[in-house]
C-alpha cells in the first residue's frame, strides 16, 4: 500500500470531516443525511490518517510528492 495522499490533501480532508461532524453536533443535519455525513467524515479521517485513498489508487492519482531516487 503506497502512500498517495499529500499533506495539503490530508488537511483538507480533516477540515471537511470536522465541518461535517460539527454540523451533526449542532443538529443542522439530521436523519439519513446525518448518517451519510458521519460515514463520509469517518472515511475522510481514516484515509487522511492512513495517507492512502483507495479511489486515488484506482484512478492512479497521487497528491503526495514522491522522492526521486538517483
Amino acid at each position: 500500500m503506497e502512500k498517495n495522499v499529500g499533506f495539503r490533501d490530508k488537511v483538507v480532508r480533516l477540515l471537511i470531516a470536522s465541518v461535517l461532524i460539527a454540523l451533526f453536533i449542532a443538529d443542522v443535519i439530521n436523519g439519513i443525511w446525518a448518517v451519510v455525513a458521519l460515514i463520509g467524515a469517518g472515511l475522510l479521517v481514516v484515509t487522511s490518517l492512513m495517507n492512502f485513498c483507495p479511489m486515488y489508487a484506482v484512478f492512479r492519482i497521487a497528491t503526495n510528492r514522491r522522492k526521486k531516487v538517483c
